[in-house]
């Protein structure tokens, strides 16, 4: 008796050139050109990333502790290596995730931002705003400046043409808007709570409301932030130490930080005295690796590294306002505008603080500063903003506009 083994038949030829159809059509997906929008967001995200690694490494190897002269730039580059590959994974995804992910990203910030009145919160500098979770500290008033922006972007797009009336403009989002910079002025934390009601005005803005109803919010916003700097002892000393027009004679006072700020930046002139001889690191500026950077960087790359921070913002800055002006879908157009308000201004606001333009708020730097979570919360925002980029047209001939 004899026994046949069963063989494969050939296949298709028809099927072979399916497959591989298949395969050019989901490569091509995979190496679509991108809108110049796109590039000039991730390019200047990573140089900023990585120019603020650099200088974290500079700022910290003279006093860092135990773990040795690496150890903070080695934690500030974990959340570099993570923060990094997930802001492009975020920007694959499609609106729709965006529009859905809105209210469980702002009620998931808002409880990790309740957390710090509980024992797992602590204060630091008279701020109660951060959270320690498994040995690692997290300040969760970050995250809640990007599920802030989309959460508005959401509201405002599905009420788009119910903003003529102010009682739509209105509910929700002024009661939320309180639940949320209350959560954090609750901490003392005022220089964050700007930024959310930069945040919130911007999404007003780009929403499109009537100039009579977004100037009811702006002069509210005014308003509170007025009384909470006239009812804090601490706020108005530092106040009146800005305006204060002999600071030297307060140098052991408030305006010990200030003074070392701008003779940092000064003592750098045009060059800068070098890449990592900086003399202000050595525990002479406080937080000189924080909210002082910009400083570090005037002194050690002068005048010449401080423009480049700027000319890195002012493009991520035109990349994302260019998102803005093209986009034809509102969702986009609100958060995005949300976004790039808060990057750009709290960039400003922190480049005012170490020249001495504003009082000392406490905002960090973005991209630059050392903080994990701040770090993290900007590419991820950038990751939404590399997303809404995706939607634009691009300029390669015959390209077809991605679907949304």
């Amino acid at each position: 008796m004899t026994t046949t083994t069963d063989r494969p038949a050939p296949s298709d030829p028809a099927d072979r050139g399916s497959s591989a159809f298949t395969a050019r059509v989901g490569l091509g997906k995979v190496f679509a050109p991108v809108p110049s929008e796109f590039l000039l967001i991730a390019s200047t995200a990573l140089i900023l990333t990585i120019f603020g690694l650099v200088m974290v490494l500079s700022a910290t190897m003279a006093t860092s502790g135990a773990g040795g002269p690496f150890d903070t730039a080695i934690k500030q580059s974990v959340f570099a290596v993570v923060g990094v590959p997930l802001m492009f994974v975020l920007s694959r995804l499609p609106m729709l995730f965006w529009k859905r992910i809105s209210w469980i990203a702002l009620i998931g910030a808002l409880f990790l931002q309740l957390l710090v009145f509980t024992p797992l919160g602590f204060a630091d500098g008279g701020n109660r705003n951060w959270i320690m979770i498994a040995g690692n500290q997290l300040q969760p008033s970050e995250f809640l400046k990007l599920a802030f922006a989309l959460w508005l972007a959401y509201v405002l797009y599905r009420k788009q043409t119910l903003l003529g009336d102010w009682r739509h403009v209105f509910i929700p989002v002024v009661p939320v808007a309180i639940i949320v910079i209350g959560s954090v002025v609750a901490g003392k934390d005022l220089g964050t709570a700007m930024i959310l009601v930069l945040i919130l005005l911007a999404a007003l803005f780009f929403s499109g409301v009537r100039l009579r109803i977004f100037v009811i919010p702006l002069v509210l916003a005014v308003g509170a932030v007025a009384f909470l700097a006239i009812t804090s002892p601490d706020r108005m000393r530092r106040i009146m130490s800005f305006m204060n027009p002999d600071c030297l004679a307060d140098y052991y006072g408030d305006c010990y930080q200030p003074l070392h700020g701008i003779w940092g930046l000064a003592s750098g002139g045009v060059f800068g005295l070098g890449l990592g001889n900086s003399r202000e690191k050595y525990a002479w500026l406080p937080a000189a690796s924080h909210d002082y950077i910009f400083a570090i960087v005037g002194e050690e790359l002068g005048l010449i590294g401080c423009v480049v921070v700027l000319a890195m913002f002012t493009l991520f800055a035109i990349g994302a306002f260019h998102v803005i002006r093209k986009t034809h879908d509102p969702f986009i157009r609100i958060a995005a505008g949300a976004v790039t308000v808060w990057i750009v201004g709290q960039a400003l606001i922190n480049i005012g603080v170490v020249l001495r333009v504003f009082p000392v708020l406490g905002v960090p730097l973005p991209f630059m500063s050392q903080g994990g979570t701040s770090l993290m919360s900007v590419l991820l925002a950038c990751g939404a903003l590399l997303a809404f980029a995706r939607t634009l047209p691009t300029s390669a001939p015959g390209a077809a506009p991605a679907r949304r």
